[in-house]
């Protein structure tokens, strides 16, 4: 029992834990905005008197289709999608390049394999092939 504990209290799944829970919050939030804000928009300007989409439907042999209910739904899955991009991928992308930049002072590409190996390597781990020393002045500085 003492190793569920250790498990349930580990950073990583109260971190995830408190995620779930703001993702859940934000993505009503987004369907909030979508219904009470986008669509009415959207109705407005395209000169619609129902701006509710999820109202929006039509039928083929009794069967309804409720066209409307998605489009709602796809203009909330753009929108999360949008912000995930602009607020997660993006500054998560500059980081890593920001850390990246010092790791091209450390390592050189091999001309036979074009992979990345150390600055002051002789043979190259992934090819064997010889590699031509650098001169210690022509090094860069460590």
């Amino acid at each position: 029992m003492g190793g569920f504990k250790k498990f349930l209290m580990r950073g990583n799944l109260v971190e995830l834990a408190v995620a779930v829970v703001v993702g859940a919050t934000f993505s009503g939030l987004v369907q909030a905005l979508v219904a009470d804000l986008v669509t009415p928009l959207i109705g407005a300007v395209t000169g619609g008197k129902n701006p509710d989409f999820s109202k929006y439907s039509f039928t083929v042999n009794g069967s309804v289709f409720k066209y409307g209910d998605f489009v709602n739904h796809l203009l909330a899955f753009l929108i999360i999608a949008a912000v995930i991009y602009w607020l997660v991928v993006m500054p998560m992308t500059r980081l890593i390049s920001f850390f990246d930049r010092d790791k091209a002072s450390t390592e050189k590409q091999c001309p036979e394999c074009l992979s990345d190996i150390p600055v002051g390597a002789r043979r190259c781990a992934f090819c064997t092939a010889e590699l031509a020393m650098v001169p210690a002045d022509d090094r860069p500085p460590a």
